[in-house]
Order: C-alpha cells, then sequence, then structure tokens
C-alpha cells in the first residue's frame, strides 16, 4: 500500500513540474520580445556608444553653463618642461593639481592679450637676469634667456595697457621649469601708475601679510605651463600689478609672461 501512494506521489510531482515548465517558456519568450519593443532588434548603428553619449553631455553642460555673448578664448600655452615626480613642497594652503587641462577661458568676443608689447615697469630697476620688457613679449618658454629675475623680498611688475580697458583674465608665468611655488603672489589693478586711485586686488595669497599689502584667502599654486590664470570678470583698469615674495627655491622673484585678456573699455 505505502508502494503504490509513493508511485501516486511521484506521478502527481512529475505532471507538477512538466506543467511548470509549459507555462514558463512562453513567458520568457514574451519577456523578451517586451524587452525588445516587440519588433526587430535595431542595428548596431542604431545604438549611440557610450563615449559619444558622454562627450554629447559634456557639450550641453559647456554650453548650458557660457552666458550669453561669452565665447571660449584661445590661450596659446607654451610647452611642459619639468616630467616626473615634481620636488616637495610643503605649503601651507596649498591647492590640489586639477590633473587635467584647465577648462576653457570664457570671455566676450574679440577679447585678446592686450598687454603684448606694452609698458612695463618693476621695483627691481635693474633685474639680476634679463630685461623687464620681456615679461610682455609674448615668450612663455620657461627655456633659459626666456625669464627675468628679480632681487629677495617682496618684489613687483607694472603693467601700463595705455588706456582703460574691460579686464577678464590676468595669466602670469612665473619660472615654470621646476614645480616651485611662489610666495606673496598678489595682483591689483589701478587707475594710475602709483596705485592711488581705485585700487581692485583680484587675488592674494599672502596668508601672514608677509608682504604688507594685507592678508589674502586665496591659495598657494605650483607653477606650471599654464601659468595661473586669475579671473577678472570685467574690470575696468589701465594699469596691472603683480606682487610676490620668493618662492619654494629660493629667495628671488621670477617673471616670464605676464599676460592680460581684456577688451578697450566703451
Amino acid at each position: 500500500m505505502m508502494k503504490k501512494d509513493f508511485v501516486s506521489v511521484i506521478k502527481i510531482s512529475a505532471l507538477v513540474l512538466l506543467v511548470m515548465l509549459l507555462c514558463y517558456v512562453p513567458g520568457c519568450k514574451k519577456s523578451e520580445g517586451e524587452n525588445n519593443g516587440g519588433s526587430e532588434h535595431p542595428s548596431a548603428g542604431e545604438h549611440p556608444s557610450a563615449e559619444s553619449v558622454a562627450k554629447a553631455k559634456e557639450t550641453n553642460v559647456e554650453k548650458a553653463a557660457a552666458p550669453a555673448g561669452m565665447v571660449p578664448i584661445e590661450i596659446k600655452l607654451p610647452k611642459p618642461m619639468f616630467v616626473g615626480t615634481p620636488q616637495s613642497t610643503k605649503v601651507p594652503n596649498l591647492e590640489k593639481p586639477l590633473g587635467k587641462p584647465r577648462p576653457p577661458f570664457l570671455a566676450p568676443a574679440g577679447t585678446t592679450n592686450v598687454a603684448l608689447g606694452k609698458p612695463i615697469a618693476s621695483s627691481d630697476e635693474e633685474p639680476i637676469i634679463g630685461d623687464i620688457e620681456m615679461i610682455t613679449d609674448g615668450d612663455m618658454e620657461a627655456a633659459d634667456g626666456s625669464y627675468v629675475e628679480l632681487g629677495p623680498f617682496t618684489q613687483h611688475v607694472t603693467v601700463d595697457l595705455e588706456a582703460m580697458h574691460e579686464i577678464w583674465a590676468i595669466i602670469v608665468w612665473h619660472y615654470h621649469k621646476q614645480a616651485r611655488v611662489y610666495y606673496d603672489v598678489v595682483v591689483q589693478v589701478a587707475d594710475d601708475p602709483d596705485f592711488i586711485t581705485n585700487v581692485r586686488t583680484l587675488f592674494n595669497n599672502d596668508i601672514d601679510n608677509s608682504s604688507g599689502i594685507g592678508i589674502g584667502e586665496d591659495m598657494h599654486y605650483t607653477e606650471t605651463n599654464e601659468g595661473k590664470l586669475i579671473y577678472a570678470k570685467g574690470v575696468k583698469a589701465r594699469y596691472v600689478r603683480l606682487y610676490s615674495n620668493g618662492n619654494t627655491g629660493n629667495d628671488l622673484n621670477h617673471y616670464i609672461e605676464v599676460a592680460v585678456y581684456g577688451i578697450p573699455a566703451q
């Protein structure tokens, strides 16, 4: 009796499994049809690649972020000079390297380097190396013979734009053949060469007022071939002054180039 009951249970179980299997197969086919939209498989060309999707998103973000009337301004950069691991620069308030090229600089169409070839003066009238005029000659390379070396302590250079301009950015290249950090970098603009009238500070990383210009909240940075781009937001001025107070390599001050991107003021 028990043997018959056991055989009956086996038969019933097999029947249940067969019914479940018959129901599952059509369900799978239906699911596949639903996932494919119930139509033919689209060709591979109809599927955008992950790279193209990412690029499209990036382009849309850039277009959305660009204010009306602002366009990317081309900035010619010198070639990188140092390779490998930079020297240790134990400097407080030091910004981390971006790790990628700087984002495009946006400004009104027609913005150019209005400092190119313009007169320049220095607190050190007799540089140790080079001539002051080299700072606005358009040569941004870090090769020997392309930089100006000023004496120790706080020094400054002043560019005369010869007329009032809307200034959108100032880029300074110190000595970028090594990964140095320059101290007390301060950038100001004014309406007069003595910096008495309408003086405005655009950048200041003198965190302890060691240069006597005031305490700044901007970060120290490591020199690279990109230079330091300081946004000026269309401030109107004729004169641009840049300070520094030695660097992590020595007590001297160096300038390769100062570029001022702007347009004549209306």
